[in-house]
């Protein structure tokens, strides 16, 4: 079994069959747990299935990529009023490791739906076919030095060699299609006393056109995860999702959210 058909099959145990026995068989005991809310080890997570299946708890897979042992899935859980919402967009990533599952991260934001979004997109619609798979490594290269000249701004000047200004396509809530978009909406974001500013990278993976990034920083003083996914044509990149979420001081566990 791959790493990406182990994911797809202990999360499909877990989400959707509520399968306690299944899921077991997939996750090593000593699971290393990063969401804050969660006790680490396959236990807690595996005790808590039959409240998840008793809320009616749904989940919709949207993208998929892996490179290595790693495997991110991009998802909506519906009926999710146990992790904060109705509806929640979500970031998971996974370490897979002997077959199993050994490890996970996840960054969880409420959903907007497409009619009340900046871009009149949802934060989940768009392109989600793989392609471009001799391009990982390049693509990935144009997303870390993105990343470094631009959201570290360390030379945010250089935006236009990473971004057409009028071709990219934006699935933040608060932010409109286009470079006009994103500029407006940091600048209404600094205006409110909330500036964007990214720290530091713990996570990127690769996988033909999509490259995922989890990072740490702040909008103003709260010390906020922030998991973007970014689509990339033509040597630049053209679309954006993305989930943030504030890491709180308190953790269930003592593994950190990365």
């Amino acid at each position: 079994m791959s790493v990406t058909e182990t994911v797809l099959n202990a999360v499909t145990a877990l989400f959707v069959n509520f399968d306690a026995e299944a899921a077991a068989e997939l996750m090593k005991p000593d699971y290393i747990q990063h969401n804050p809310s969660v006790p680490t080890g396959a236990a807690p997570l595996l005790g808590f299935l039959p409240a998840l299946k008793e809320s009616g708890l749904t989940a919709t897979p949207h993208r998929i990529l892996t490179e290595g042992d790693l495997v991110v899935l991009h998802a909506t859980y519906h009926n999710a009023q146990a992790f904060g919402a109705e509806s929640l967009v979500a970031f998971d990533v996974f370490r897979v490791e002997d077959g199993k599952l050994a490890e996970h991260w996840d960054n969880l934001q409420a959903a907007v739906p497409a009619d009340q979004t900046a871009s009149g997109r949802s934060m989940t619609d768009g392109a989600t076919e793989v392609t471009d798979l001799h391009k990982t490594a390049q693509n990935k290269t144009l997303v870390t030095n993105f990343i470094d000249a631009v959201l570290y701004g360390k030379a945010p000047e250089t935006i236009t060699d990473y971004i057409t200004p009028d071709n990219y396509a934006q699935h933040n809530p608060l932010v409109a299609d286009g470079l006009d978009g994103l500029s407006a909406a940091l600048q209404a974001m600094a205006d409110a006393g909330t500036p964007m500013s990214y720290k530091e990278t713990h996570i990127v993976v690769a996988e033909g056109n999509f490259v995922f990034a989890a990072s740490e920083g702040y909008l103003g003083d709260q010390h906020t995860a922030f998991f973007d996914l970014f689509r990339v044509e033509d040597d630049k990149i053209v679309e954006h999702w993305d989930t943030l979420s504030p890491i709180p001081t308190e953790f269930a566990h003592e593994n950190g959210k990365f």
